[in-house]
């Protein structure tokens, strides 16, 4: 019946043709806020390197063991002892020999390796797994006071002393440990006697320097107080690191290509080039913000030293792990960047202990904070999952920073005015126009970032992003 209908005006279908269509321009899911970016102080290198200097450390610092996971086994390299201060003046040799000695022990969950008060000549290397360190309170109740992951160690002391452990070390996960007794070192200085006397001369030295220095490893500036009269006053000096660590800018580079007749004939409502321009520019500046947490070079995840790494007490971010983070950068913590997933798993811990984070108006939209420190969302801080397509479940990382050059803190480093810049430390260069017409445009951006003191970043590890509490009213229903 519909057919036999007559047309009595123009059809929508049709009239469209004459319409000006209202369009938009390009849209990119891959754009995202990049706080990070605008969050950092930038600081201008004219030179492209930036130097930062540091007092001298005295006392080498402690670094994580990296072991090597194979079929055989676990296993490191001899020059890998050297991440054990007490260990760091060895000569080659004899790191060679206490390496080939090294035992490899798997170790259940909730196993004592090591009893506070009591003797136990043993060093322990973390291959796999998780231990808690203990020590009885002035209550007398044992409290956790440090969580131990893979390529950390402890017993080192004992191993050379006779000094019983101020500590007990318990694991929490089932776990793979590479030791060394005290029968076996003695072993190998018994075959070496000429080795068995830089043995002794290096871990006296060692522990003769610990009574010299601060908790920073830098060496103590004699200063005298008091009321006293008649009483010398101490000379002394700060010297400084002969090896600065330098910055050099880094770089990140793509080739536009755009044919001409698109850009001459197809410009309205929206300029072609332009467009071009815009996008592929996202993308660099999404780029930037993933080097910037996570460059080997210079990125914040493998800039932050050991000493400012901890775990998550349970998996999941808990408020007293983040009271943790604080409690390592306490001078002026400026943010903590997380994933959005590591967000709403420490919104449902907060939750559930009923105290709900406050949130805070920055860049126009609510932020959660914590302790007044916003929590500043990136999707570059990646979640680490066994599966790859369920981003809901796995382990990721919370960083927590100190910014700016005044404090001692993360600063983002670039060049303004380069040769053709269109953003700062952004230049854009007509390369040539070729014989299909094609017009290539070079952009270049060239940054970096440096932390001038390791106390201005710290991170907590192996944060769990897919566990969810079940309330005791849900459990009342499901009865």
């Amino acid at each position: 019946m519909s057919d036999s209908i007559l047309q009595r005006s123009v059809t929508t279908a049709v009239a469209r043709n004459l319409t000006t269509t209202t369009k938009t321009n390009p849209k990119m899911m891959s754009i995202t806020p990049r706080w990070l970016l605008s969050q950092l102080p930038w600081v201008q290198v004219t030179g492209g390197t930036y130097r930062v200097n540091r007092t001298k450390r005295e006392l080498s610092k402690a670094e994580r063991i990296e072991i090597d996971i194979t079929g055989a086994g676990a296993t490191f390299q001899p020059e890998s002892l050297r991440s054990v201060p007490l260990f760091s003046q060895l000569p080659e040799a004899l790191l060679t020999r206490m390496t080939a000695r090294f035992k490899s022990e798997e170790v259940s969950l909730g196993n004592k390796l090591v009893v506070e008060g009591e003797e136990r000549n043993k060093f322990f290397i973390i291959a796999q797994g998780q231990v808690e360190v203990l020590s009885k309170g002035a209550h007398g109740s044992d409290l956790r006071i440090a969580l131990l992951t893979e390529g950390e160690y402890f017993g080192e002391t004992e191993l050379v002393t006779d000094r019983s452990s101020e500590v007990t070390v318990r694991t929490i996960t089932p776990c793979v440990f590479l030791s060394l007794s005290r029968k076996d070192l003695d072993s190998i200085l018994g075959e070496l006697p000429s080795l068995n006397d830089e043995f002794k001369r290096a871990v006296d030295e060692h522990l003769e320097l610990l009574s010299t220095v601060n908790r920073y490893g830098e060496r103590n500036i004699d200063l005298v107080s008091g009321f006293a009269e008649n009483i010398e006053i101490p000379e002394t000096f700060v010297d400084y690191s002969a090896t600065p660590r330098e910055y050099s800018l880094s770089s990140i580079q793509t080739v536009v290509r755009v044919h001409t007749r698109v850009s001459d004939l197809y410009n309205n409502p929206h300029d072609q080039l332009a467009e071009q321009m815009r996008l592929t520019i996202e993308g660099i500046k999404e780029r930037q913000e993933w080097e910037l947490i996570n460059s080997r070079k210079f990125g914040l995840l493998h800039s932050a030293d050991p000493s400012m790494r901890i775990s998550t007490r349970y998996g999941t971010p808990t408020p007293d792990d983040l009271d943790e983070l604080l409690a390592l950068v306490w001078k002026k913590p400026a943010f903590f960047l997380a994933h959005p997933k590591a967000i709403a798993a420490f919104g449902r811990e907060c939750t559930w202990r009923g105290v709900p984070p406050q949130t805070v108006n920055l860049f126009g939209t609510q932020v959660i904070t914590w302790r007044g420190v916003p929590l500043i969302p990136t999707d570059k801080l990646e979640i680490k999952s066994r599966f790859s397509s369920n981003q809901w479940l796995g382990t990721t990382s919370i960083i927590l920073v100190r910014v700016g050059e005044a404090d001692q803190g993360v600063v983002g480093l670039h060049q303004n005015g380069i040769p053709g810049e269109i953003l700062p430390s952004l230049s854009a260069r007509l390369m040539k126009t070729d014989n299909l017409g094609v017009a290539s445009y070079l952009l270049s951006l060239y940054f970096s970032l440096a932390v001038l003191t390791d106390d201005a970043l710290a991170v907590l590890e192996n944060v769990e992003v897919g566990f969810y509490h079940d309330y005791e009213h849900r459990k009342a229903k499901a009865k």
